[in-house]
């Protein structure tokens, strides 16, 4: 992974610096004003093609972060987006290894105030599954977004958005298989939706490299 986000944050560094040697915050505002319109026209073209698509998450999630001040194209806000994605999975991974972790730690101790239900206990175990390969295949997509290969940037991108609604279907389906029978609530509600939206406006941007 490290191999991978090294390049990245070289690409931002550059990014950033070119402006700020060019002089004065009166470019640093012209960068700045440059990139929130570009970001706010790329977020809203993204909306108008999808109803899934949120024109907010977009548009904070990238406004966000400070190194997108000094980007002025889709190819870098693609980047930023998908370090964010990758970044979230990476955090998932964490976060449902250390509630698995408390889990047995309540076991052993013969506790049975913070057990978790088996149900929910199988479909973490799924998700830690979808969510590290999630890991790699961001890598993937980046690897390939990087060499302009755009179009098989989307095809993983489109994996990861899939991993994310399966981890949060998970949750929905009792082990007798009929979904909505007995309900579990996700403990992933928030990673999943954030995932699913960072890797489709990475996609969004693809397609719009795509067929530009």
């Amino acid at each position: 992974m490290m191999m991978i986000k090294t390049p990245i944050c070289f690409f931002f560094i550059i990014l950033t610096i070119i402006p700020h040697n060019k002089a004065s915050n009166d470019h640093h505002q012209y960068y700045s004003s440059t990139n929130s319109l570009l970001i706010n026209q790329t977020c809203k073209k993204c909306a108008e093609k999808s109803e899934v698509f949120s024109y907010n998450f977009c548009r904070a999630s990238l406004q966000n972060v400070p190194i997108t001040d000094a980007i002025t194209n889709l190819q870098g806000l693609a980047l930023v987006a998908m370090e964010l994605a990758l970044d979230n999975a990476s955090s998932t991974i964490l976060t449902i290894k250390n509630i698995l972790e408390d889990n047995n730690n309540n076991i052993i101790v013969a506790t049975t105030k913070n057990d978790l239900d088996p149900f929910l206990e199988i479909r973490l175990k799924d998700c830690l599954d979808l969510y590290s390969d999630a890991v790699t295949t961001l890598v993937e997509a980046i690897e390939a977004f990087m060499n302009q290969n755009y179009e098989t940037a989307r095809v993983w991108l489109s994996a990861v958005m899939e991993a994310s609604s399966t981890c949060e279907e998970g949750f929905k389906e009792r082990s007798s298989g009929e979904e909505g029978d007995d309900v579990a609530e996700s403990p992933l509600v928030k990673e999943n939706y954030g995932l699913f939206q960072l890797s489709d406006i990475a996609l969004c941007i693809a397609t719009l490299l795509t067929f530009s």
